[in-house]
């Protein structure tokens, strides 16, 4: 049950991210959340299973590192592909 706690946090990151980068129109607004939420709840669910509790400060600092590296590195890397294909598509129809 405390996992949602984790998943709550990285969809928030995930969603401050979200507005936070450029080419908002490009991508969907769930994206980033979905991805802050997954690196999360992994990161989460490998450090409880290692033994760490609620309790403990490092269980803490990953669930809320792992989601903002995850999104930080992927949304802009996703945001600038999407970018990329839309101009080579309107290239090639001529648009």
């Amino acid at each position: 049950m405390e996992i949602l706690l984790g998943l709550i946090v990285g969809a928030v990151i995930g969603l401050g991210i979200h507005f936070a980068l450029p080419h908002r129109g490009e991508r969907g607004v769930a994206l980033a959340p979905f991805a802050g939420a997954a690196a999360s709840a992994v990161s989460w669910t490998a450090l409880t299973w290692a033994g760490l509790t609620v309790a403990s400060p490092l269980l803490w600092l990953v669930a809320i590192a792992a989601p903002a590296l995850t999104t930080l590195v992927l949304i802009p890397l996703l945001s600038r592909t999407r970018v990329r294909r839309d101009a080579t598509d309107r290239a090639h129809l001529g648009i």
